[in-house]
């Protein structure tokens, strides 16, 4: 148990520290833009897993909790100050899924820091993103990035299948509002209910996984002439 808390509180001060880099360095603006544009792609590329009502929760849960344009850093705060309550209640399987998320969110945030770095000041195209990604070099991340995706997605499809988990969630909405950590709730009320309804995940995780990595290689391994394999994002 110690382990976990550990863990979750390491990963909360890289992404704190990375949080007073970006505001430090006046990068607010241009972290925020490059996530609209990201999340743009994200949408165009799984664009028909978009419109199925069965998927479009779950999605929209890594947008707007995980992977989107939105400063978490307040929600982190509060984390940090209830996690060794939240590790003692909640099921292992749930304080796994915390840690993955938070990681994801984390080496997300150090990934949006060096492409920004690497486009100096450019504006965002699918030209301009594809040179950046190049430029960063940094493939072993990219790839724990889609990992953690994958095993984040397929460790809440876990946990909304635990025996009581909905009960624990809402016994524990007048708490955390009297904490002063309802907006942590909300998030893994949301979680719980938007794969809840996924039925098998693997049919909503596995071709986005095959698909992000099939671009993540493309874009690494391009020839020279070869076309962009980006999509054409509409911001």
């Amino acid at each position: 148990m110690s382990n976990n808390i550990a863990s979750i509180i390491d990963v909360l001060d890289d992404t704190q520290r990375m949080h007073a880099q970006v505001k430090a360095q006046g990068l607010t603006a241009s972290i925020r833009g490059l996530q609209a544009w990201q999340t743009q792609r994200l949408l165009t590329t799984h664009d028909d897993l978009w419109r199925q009502k069965r998927f479009k929760p779950a999605m929209q849960f890594f947008i707007d909790e995980i992977y989107g344009p939105k400063d978490f850093s307040s929600r982190d705060v509060e984390i940090a100050s209830v996690v060794p309550k939240m590790v003692k209640v909640l099921p292992d399987k749930a304080v796994a899924a915390l840690y993955e998320a938070l990681r994801l969110n984390s080496l997300s945030l150090e990934l949006d820091i060096a492409m920004v770095g690497a486009l100096k000041g450019r504006s965002i195209d699918r030209d301009s993103y594809l040179c950046a990604y190049q430029q960063c070099d940094n493939q072993d991340k990219r790839t724990e990035q889609i990992q953690l995706i994958e095993t984040l997605g397929l460790r809440l499809a876990q946990v909304v299948q635990i025996r009581g988990v909905a009960l624990i969630l809402k016994l524990a909405r007048k708490p955390a509002r009297l904490a002063g950590v309802e907006s942590l709730h909300n998030v893994l009320e949301r979680g719980f209910h938007s794969f809840k309804e996924l039925g098998n995940v693997h049919d909503f995780i596995d071709p986005i996984i095959d698909r992000e990595r099939t671009l993540m290689t493309g874009m690494f391994s391009l020839p020279p002439e070869a076309d962009n394999p980006l999509p054409e994002v509409v911001t």
